[in-house]
């Protein structure tokens, strides 16, 4: 069973769509990538699959079961705010959530926490920094032995270092549970050295949608005259333009032309030749 499915998938809050006509279907053990401007509905897509939010339209399934207003017990979620009771101790969470939960490691938790450096244990919640809570939630979620583990927005609290700490745990937990990951973040470097799958919306819907290196290979970067764009074949993504040169990224590329110079893009340049188009999109309606 895939860990997670959408199909027709949308969601609307009154006048407007916050997730429409999304199809997808997330492979076991990746390490998904879900990207897209501010508003396209990735936080939406992420609560529908846990359960929190109901569709509108369409059907999300989790291992094949339909999500029915409540979270399967083989996923975790960590919400973008963050959710605690800030009033417990870090110590005292881990005792309430092993209460609340009928499969509960709580070897795995101290084992995570023992793992992330400046955590105290004895302190209260909503005493933590904003990283050290995200970094306590990440360890509350992986209690639960997830197979499909959801995280919105994971890296947006943590310096450098505490990044580097939460990737590695994340990257332990695939390696040696297999589990399959998704994971929303603007910090496309940072996604770039774990994820191998990558979705990416905008508007609400799915724009790209596959393995990341199958992906960056079919598209390219072009540079040359902005005269001459019309010898260039494929799908135009996006471009930037100045008065003599232009620089395409264009999707199923032909044969460089001549006076052409052409590159494989990476990660983030990719995603922002998508992000840069939408917007254009946006300005021009």
């Amino acid at each position: 069973m895939n860990p997670l499915t959408a199909t027709a998938l949308g969601k609307r809050y009154r006048a407007r769509w916050a997730v429409r006509d999304c199809d997808f279907t997330v492979p076991e053990g990746k390490v998904v990538a879900l990207v897209g401007p501010n508003g396209a509905g990735k936080s939406t897509l992420l609560r529908m699959a846990a359960g929190i939010v109901r569709p509108t339209t369409g059907e999300i399934s989790t291992f094949g079961t339909p999500v029915r207003g409540r979270i399967h017990p083989d996923v975790s979620f960590l919400a973008q705010n963050r959710s605690l009771y800030r009033d417990l101790t870090v110590r005292e969470l881990e005792r309430a959530c092993s209460a609340m939960n009928d499969r509960w490691s709580a070897d795995r938790v101290r084992e995570v926490l023992g793992l992330l450096a400046g955590v105290d244990h004895d302190a209260k919640v909503g005493t933590l920094s904003a990283g050290a809570l995200t970094q306590v939630s990440i360890a509350m979620a992986l209690g639960r032995l997830p197979r499909l583990l959801l995280l919105d927005e994971p890296l947006s609290d943590l310096d450098p270092l505490a990044r580097d700490e939460t990737l590695r745990i994340i990257m332990t937990e695939v390696a040696e549970r297999g589990t399959t990951v998704v994971m929303s973040s603007h910090l496309l470097g940072d996604l770039r050295e774990v994820c191998d799958h990558l979705l990416l919306i905008d508007d609400g819907r799915v724009q790209v949608d596959g393995d990341i290196e199958e992906v960056l290979a079919q598209h390219r970067i072009l540079v040359g005259p902005a005269a001459d764009e019309s010898a260039v074949e494929g799908t135009l993504i996006s471009a930037t333009r100045t008065e003599r040169q232009a620089t395409l990224l264009v999707r199923e590329a032909r044969p460089v032309p001549k006076g052409w110079a052409g590159t494989e893009p990476d990660l983030e340049s990719l995603v922002m030749g998508y992000l840069r188009a939408s917007r254009e999109r946006r300005s021009s309606t």
